[in-house]
């Protein structure tokens, strides 16, 4: 949990079970706990992907490829919880630009974007799922620019299945598929869903879109009713 102390006042170190500490974005509580080692292929496949990129941010980029990822982090505003504008660092989105394609297997990229955003999410994210095949039909807009661009990706996850009347879902997602711009890509995609569903269970849908230059956008999300 993210806190705003009052002026003046610092916190640091454990008190009981709770632990008071700060980072680059601010002060913060957290409940003390022995960490439990994540044990799905996704959470070994991000956590060894963070890892990866933490080392090749000292040992394989240039002095100038971390300069101009700090330039880039200077430049792009970020919101914490409490809706606050920050600044991470050059390391913060070098990790995130770059973290969902080395787990996937798409590879890296060590030069910082030069264009001072993080991107459009996408704005016409819809599906539709049907029990009897356990497939997704997704649709995106195929006419934005990364639809036809070298070395962008869409990438789309899913998540748990629900009842009907749950309103509101923050996680489990799986990764379902990935369509590069190259190819071009062409909405609609059909993919297969990586949880199991019924009929009438509400499902929810989560993309978010990889620029060729690094810019990785924030989450885009819909959710719908599977159909028989």
């Amino acid at each position: 949990m993210k806190v705003v102390w009052a002026e003046g006042q610092q916190r640091s170190g454990r008190l009981g079970a709770t632990i008071a500490s700060h980072n680059a974005a601010g002060a913060y509580l957290r409940a003390g706990s022995i960490p439990v080692n994540p044990n799905t292929d996704r959470q070994v496949a991000i956590r060894n992907a963070v890892r990866a990129l933490t080392i090749d941010w000292a040992n394989v980029l240039t002095q100038s490829e971390r300069d101009a990822w700090d330039v880039y982090a200077a430049n792009v505003s970020w919101f914490d919880v409490f809706g606050a504008a920050i600044k991470l660092q050059g390391l913060n989105h070098y990790v995130r630009s770059n973290v969902q394609n080395v787990a996937l297997g798409f590879g890296r990229l060590n030069a910082a974007p030069t264009i001072m955003n993080i991107g459009a999410a996408e704005l016409a994210l819809g599906c539709t799922a049907s029990e009897a095949t356990q497939q997704l039909s997704i649709t995106f807009d195929d006419a934005k620019v990364w639809a036809t661009e070298a070395g962008a990706f869409q990438h789309f996850y899913m998540g748990l299945p629900q009842n009907a009347s749950i309103k509101f879902f923050k996680s489990p997602f799986r990764y379902v598929v990935s369509v590069a711009g190259v190819t071009p890509a062409v909405s609609p995609l059909a993919a297969t869903a990586p949880w199991p569903f019924a009929e009438g269970q509400r499902i929810w849908l989560q993309s978010r879109i990889m620029r060729a230059d690094g810019r990785l956008s924030e989450f885009a999300q819909v959710n719908f009713l599977a159909a028989a």
